[in-house]
């Protein structure tokens, strides 16, 4: 009975602004990687997971798209 009624609330997802918090959680941890030395990174079903020598793993789930070195921010 409870899911039903969680299901009837349930707001919209706005897509856009999921793959901004997403891009914007990713930026995050990428700033906590400089200085460090990455040893893998594996392409995943359902993420990308980055490890680096101290022992550390980083998951990256989503898409968050891409742009070229020429492109503007």
């Amino acid at each position: 009975m409870l899911h039903k009624e969680m299901t009837a609330e349930t707001p919209e997802v706005d897509p856009d602004g999921l793959r901004a918090a997403e891009f914007l959680q990713a930026q995050m941890i990428l700033d906590t990687l400089v200085g460090k030395t990455v040893a893998s990174a594996q392409v995943e079903e359902t993420r990308i997971a980055v490890s680096t020598t101290d022992g550390l793993t980083f998951f990256f789930y989503g898409f968050m798209g891409g742009r070229s070195p020429d492109e503007p921010r």
